[in-house]
């Protein structure tokens, strides 16, 4: 019975997904959530992951502060454009996007993702900014 119960709940929740039915029925939930019921009776709730809204422009990580590093940079949240300013006035100016990669919790992927926005030129006044 346990086995058949199984299966009448797959289709019967295969159904609802197909259908654009949400499983959810509660007050006040968001249209983006969808909680589904599994065989064991309890439920899972789905959250439908919002793009992060980056400026799209380049940003030059000797420059800049670290409000305009998080706003231009994808995974790159205010507590690691702080650690992006801090690392820079420490050692002094990036001479690649590559060095990043040295800042505490920021990896070759992260810097990948944005080396189309990151822009690497020189600070004027002085290599300690």
């Amino acid at each position: 019975m346990n086995r058949v119960s199984a299966v009448l709940q797959s289709i019967a929740l295969s159904v609802l997904l197909i259908g654009g039915a949400h499983a959810s029925t509660s007050k006040g939930a968001p249209a983006n959530k969808a909680s589904i019921v599994t065989a064991t009776g309890s439920s899972t709730t789905h959250h439908r992951v919002a793009k992060s809204k980056k400026t799209g422009q380049k940003v030059n990580i000797n420059t800049a502060d670290a409000d305009a590093i998080h706003k231009s940079l994808i995974n790159i949240g205010a507590s690691k454009a702080n650690a992006i300013v801090a690392w820079r006035k420490q050692h002094g100016s990036f001479h690649t996007a590559d060095e990043l990669t040295q800042v505490k919790g920021i990896g070759l992927k992260t810097v990948e993702k944005n080396r189309s926005y990151i822009v690497v030129g020189s600070v004027a006044t002085s290599a300690k900014n």
